[in-house]
């Protein structure tokens, strides 16, 4: 079954209250048509009385017509005129049982006009009148019996009560329900806004990641291929500046194991362009793939787990935590000398949680800093949680190993297909 938006929850409450107030404005001409026709069909009385019946019956339409059903909005009308319709009307149905009990039918319809009442005191003075009205036929007014007026004044209490109750639980009923349409619509309206801002933060942080590969191949052009480049040249310069054959090797050798070390570093800045793993794969199975890829390169085993409902991310999401989860595994190798790396990927309800976790020698965190032109050092790191309004620690002590933690918001990925 689909799930009903607060529009179409509100929508279906209100067909079923303007449904409700059409039944109300029929109900009078039908109990009152219905308690003459049994008053013709049932009760044995001459067609004289039977027409002035069948007049007083007319009038208490007509009435109900002009007093009511003119109204183009009971909710809203006033309560006086409300008030006034209906003590009329039961003055009317009064009248009518006193000629025929089976009017009394009619006179019901005064329980039902009496939620119309704007107060409580209103509300329960109309109830009241319609019950002793409706409840008149249990004594008989020329020679009332004792047994009998107590019958009758308990119905009318127990009565009164109960449907002024029901009347006060409904409207209560009602004002939690208006309650919860609101909530409903100030929630949906708080996710459509956090929809907005997380898809301007993951924009920035896109623009951003663009900036940062572009400073971080610079700086690896500038630190490995281009200091490489200029190395090859000093060594082919001394070798040709030298007669002697062993030192024109040794400078050409040199020249070659240079040549060699700049390319690799730069295929390794063009792989580090982009996270080619998540482009088939989610999450959990990308850091599944680059901890399998660490582990064997490093001879460390790595435990990788994954808790909650893995469900597809925003690009930037994903690619956010793979990033850190490399730099961690980076850092662990070149630092921590560890035995072990556990990670865990926690999916909740808004958040991913990234926890990286070595035995390795650890640091002091306060005194550590970003290595010189490191691009994905922990403050690239930071800078990257950051952008997406996520939170970035790193806990350590020497000795105890390390544990770097990213919290970011579970943006799906229909954000991304929607924009």
């Amino acid at each position: 079954m689909e799930p009903v938006t607060p529009e179409e929850l509100s929508e279906r409450h209100s067909r079923i209250e303007s449904t409700y107030h059409r039944l109300l404005d029929w109900l009078p001409y039908v109990t009152l048509g219905l308690s003459a026709a049994l008053s013709i069909l049932v009760t044995r009385r001459p067609w004289d009385y039977q027409l002035v019946t069948l007049g007083l019956a007319a009038a208490a339409a007509a009435w109900v017509y002009c007093a009511y059903t003119r109204i183009p909005a009971k909710t809203e009308a006033s309560g006086t005129r409300l008030a006034v319709h209906l003590f009329v009307m039961l003055a009317f149905g009064a009248a009518l049982m006193s000629r025929d009990m089976l009017f009394f039918i009619f006179v019901v319809t005064g329980f039902f006009h009496a939620g119309y009442m704007k107060t409580m005191p209103g509300l329960v003075a109309g109830i009241g009148a319609t019950s002793l009205v409706v409840n008149s036929s249990v004594i008989e007014f020329g020679d009332p019996q004792a047994e009998a007026v107590i019958v009758y004044m308990v119905i009318f209490l127990v009565q009164t009560s109960a449907i002024s109750s029901g009347f006060l639980l409904n409207e209560r009923l009602v004002q939690l329900r208006q309650q919860r349409e609101e909530a409903l619509l100030s929630r949906e309206a708080a996710l459509q806004e956090n929809a907005g801002l997380h898809m301007q933060l993951l924009t920035q942080a896109r623009e951003a990641g663009v900036l940062d590969e572009r400073q971080r191949m610079a700086r690896d052009i500038h630190d490995t291929v281009a200091q490489g480049l200029a190395g090859i040249i000093a060594q082919l310069h001394a070798a040709d500046g030298t007669d002697d054959e062993a030192q024109r090797r040794r400078h050409l050798d040199s020249a070659a194991d240079l040549a060699r070390e700049s390319l690799a570093e730069a295929r390794r800045t063009v792989q580090a362009i982009g996270p080619p793993t998540l482009d088939a794969a989610q999450l959990p199975e990308a850091l599944a793939e680059v901890s399998a890829k660490w582990s064997r390169a490093h001879d460390v085993p790595v435990e990788l787990v994954t808790t909650g409902d893995a469900k597809p991310m925003h690009p930037e999401v994903e690619v956010t935590l793979l990033r850190v989860t490399q730099e961690a595994l980076t850092n662990a190798a070149k630092h921590s000398g560890a035995a072990r790396v556990g990670i865990t990927l926690s999916y909740m309800e808004d958040q991913l949680a990234l926890d990286v976790r070595d035995d390795g020698v650890g640091f002091e965190p306060a005194k550590a800093k970003a290595a010189k032109g490191s691009g994905y050092g922990i403050a690239a790191m930071r800078q990257r949680v950051g952008r997406l309004a996520g939170s970035f620690s790193v806990e350590s002590e020497p000795g105890a190993g390390t544990v770097v933690s990213a919290i970011v918001p579970a943006v799906p990925q229909a954000v991304a297909d929607a924009a």
